[in-house]
């Protein structure tokens, strides 16, 4: 047999006889110390795995050109950046130094966002993002949503195998803009 009276407290009869009142207020207060120990590094680990300022923070890189002393790059490839599920303006171009080769992104800007990556991949793929996981060659993580940025190709990439540069979201698994490639 159990009765109960108010919202917070009140008695409670056990079949066994025995009666307790609970004060749930009481027990919060008494255990706030260690609700704020534990709920404190619960909220700041959350911050730092989802980074949600990232959505409204901009910003803005500007990297000049590699500097060659044997000569000036040449441009290979080129091409503007077109908007896929996200706005994305601005230029990809590949140049060919002595040293190798290097894509540059020039008046580049893209919404913000997490896990962003700079790809090279094949547009003639109807699903371009899933060509981009299995085929695509990954240059690494978009430095920055908006401005100049310049990443290294690797010194075996065969261009010929690529057309398009995609800005390809790995957490949503979309690609944001692509970039078709021509000859300079």
């Amino acid at each position: 047999m159990k009765t109960e009276s108010g919202p917070e407290t009140g008695p409670i009869q056990y079949p066994w006889g025995k009666s307790m009142t609970i004060h749930l207020s009481t027990w919060l207060l008494q255990r706030k110390w260690m609700l704020l120990a534990v709920g404190l590094p619960v909220l700041v680990a959350l911050w730092w795995a989802f980074r949600p300022e990232k959505l409204w923070i901009n910003e803005k890189v500007n990297e000049p050109a590699p500097f060659v002393t044997s000569g000036d790059p040449q441009p290979i490839l080129t091409g503007r950046f077109q908007g896929k599920t996200q706005q994305t303006t601005g230029r990809a171009t590949i140049y060919k130094k002595p040293g190798g080769e290097y894509l540059q992104l020039t008046d580049f800007t893209t919404q913000s966002g997490p896990d962003g990556h700079v790809v090279l991949a094949r547009s003639e793929d109807r699903n371009l993002s899933q060509a981009v996981v299995n085929s695509g060659l990954d240059l690494g993580e978009l430095k920055s949503n908006q401005g100049d940025q310049i990443y290294n190709l690797p010194a075996a990439t065969d261009l010929s195998q690529y057309d398009t540069v995609a800005i390809y979201g790995e957490g949503a698994h979309t690609v944001f803009g692509q970039a078709k490639l021509e000859a300079f």
